[in-house]
């Protein structure tokens, strides 16, 4: 056969290890408190009709996701907007998982950022970063994940302002992902009484991804996301298939 170099390129990509990022979604995963569960019926069977047709009511943001600009900030991008070339990108992961199995309401700041580059070097700019605390692991038991006190008060880690002004601004970063509902760790968001670190990311007309699993699986540095989904029309997000590719 011809060797053409995009197919031996894509030879050699298969030749690493493909890791996927992305939960399997279905009517019982856990999910943002104020959307409904999602509902699916089967519409045909090959039995009866000869090929097998389902209809699957979900929200936009349901399951592993990404969020367009414009799905906290008027006026930025919809999902359709984001360019090919911004949903693959190189991946940074940021290990913080020891310090939010110590402390679930573990806030990532400018200061745990520096730290980091202490240790690993500074964070390169046009990358995706994401941030890993295996919240994933708690997938999909919901009571676990959401992991409310007594009072209903959920407690999971996230981003703090500092950090991701930090990311964006000085770093140059293109995107951010996490394993939890939100950017923001639940107590800012009690706190602020707003999703601030998530309304800031949008607001810089970049995107994220929601929801991510398996970045245990991933180095530091050195692999390759991918974020790739539908192209509805005028939609604030929708579910993704994730992937990274990574060396073997």
């Amino acid at each position: 056969m011809t060797q053409y170099p995009l197919w031996q390129q894509l030879q050699t990509l298969k030749q690493s290890t493909w890791v996927d990022l992305t939960h399997t979604f279905d009517p019982d995963i856990p999910r943002f408190s104020d959307f409904e569960k999602g509902e699916v019926s089967t519409l045909f069977t090959v039995k009866d009709h000869g090929f097998y047709v389902q209809r699957w009511n979900i929200v936009t943001q349901y399951g592993t996701h990404i969020d367009a600009p414009i799905h906290f900030v008027e006026n930025k991008r919809y999902l359709e907007d984001l360019n090919l070339k911004e949903l693959v990108l190189p991946l940074i992961v940021l290990d913080f998982s020891q310090q939010a199995a110590i402390n679930n309401d573990f806030v990532v700041t400018r200061a745990d950022l520096e730290a980091w580059e202490q240790q690993h070097g500074t964070i390169e700019s046009d990358t995706f970063v994401a941030l890993r605390t295996d919240w994933s692991k708690r997938w999909p038991d919901i009571a676990q994940f959401e992991n409310k006190d007594a009072k209903g008060q959920q407690h999971a880690p996230g981003w703090g302002l500092d950090a991701l002004k930090f990311l964006f601004e000085e770093r140059h970063i293109q995107a951010i992902g996490h394993e939890t509902f939100d950017t923001d760790a639940s107590i800012d968001v009690v706190k602020n009484g707003d999703l601030v670190g998530e309304r800031y990311v949008l607001g810089q007309d970049k995107y994220q991804v929601e929801l991510l699993t398996n970045l245990d699986l991933l180095p530091t540095r050195g692999a390759i996301i991918y974020a790739i989904s539908p192209k509805p029309k005028h939609a604030p997000g929708f579910p993704v298939r994730a992937f990274a590719i990574r060396p073997s």
